[in-house]
């Protein structure tokens, strides 16, 4: 599932090409019958007043709001877009892309195509003024990459929840906002720190560690355009290169790369999600 590193390359690639545009009309081929969509273009019917609602109007910004897109039309109009597990945003003139499930046409002659191989992805439009107030936003953590987001910030997030298993928590998008499964094995790899430990049983001086490795990790991520191990691209079509610098998410049976570690890399499910860390530095 692309996380906020993903989501953030995402986010600077379409602004370096969308601002200013319009959205001349929309296009897809989604249709369920599945409740839980009525609000998102998958209904049929929903889809019908989106496509009114969002056709030749301007693209003012676009920001981020943990994993989500927010792509801000004129007349206080904002698309929100959550990739999920397999969804990517493709920008250019042939709207010919695989798994191609919703494409935009722009005023440019382009097209922003959103690819979604299993289609998880969802798209709904908001009321710019109250987008913060709606049921797709409100419940987000704190972004931990803001300037706010400091130790004691950190700490107070976690010791809500001074039971829960670390890798857990800092999964909980309630809890801290972008974090998923492939950078929070990351973030504990380098914060020493082993996924299954209690929030309760974390020192001052692992905070510390941790709080660092949050905002290099993700800011490493970001760096390296995204992780695509699964089916993440970015708008040009491209793959991200931080797959490349993993030391910890499925690096099974590998030795450690911590300078002076002789662990190795092992695996174990935690809260039925997958969990890869050393056998000797994260304690």
């Amino acid at each position: 599932m692309p996380e906020l590193p993903e989501v953030e390359t995402t986010i600077r690639g379409l602004r370096k090409k969308l601002i200013g545009l319009k959205i001349l009309s929309v296009w897809t081929d989604l249709s369920t019958k599945d409740k839980r969509k009525n609000d998102t273009i998958a209904n049929p019917k929903y889809f019908t007043v989106f496509k009114k609602e969002i056709s030749n109007k301007k693209i003012i910004s676009i920001k981020r709001e943990a994993k989500n897109i927010l792509i801000n039309l004129s007349e206080n109009k904002t698309i929100l877009i959550h990739l999920k597990l397999t969804g990517y945003l493709f920008y250019g003139k042939n709207p010919n892309v695989r798994f191609a499930h919703v494409v935009f046409t722009l005023s440019n002659k382009n097209h922003l195509v959103f690819s979604d191989m299993r289609k998880f992805g969802k798209i709904t439009l908001l009321n710019t003024k109250t987008a913060y107030a709606s049921k797709h936003l409100k419940n987000i953590g704190p972004d931990p990459l803001s300037k706010s987001f400091n130790l004691n910030k950190l700490k107070e997030c976690l010791l809500k929840k001074p039971n829960g298993k670390i890798k857990t928590v800092l999964m909980d998008q309630g809890t801290i906002a972008g974090i998923g499964n492939i950078y929070s094995d990351e973030i504990l790899w380098h914060a020493n720190i082993k996924p299954e430990r209690k929030i309760s049983q974390i020192k001052e001086t692992e905070f510390k560690k941790l709080l660092k490795a949050v905002k290099k990790t993700l800011l490493k991520g970001i760096n390296f355009g995204g992780d695509s191990v699964s089916d993440y691209l970015n708008i040009d079509g491209l793959p991200g290169k931080f797959q490349l610098h993993h030391e910890a998410y499925r690096r099974t049976g590998k030795k450690c790369r911590k300078k002076g570690c002789r662990g190795v890399i092992i695996r174990k499910i935690i809260n039925n999600r997958s969990a890869h860390f050393c056998s000797a530095h994260q304690i």
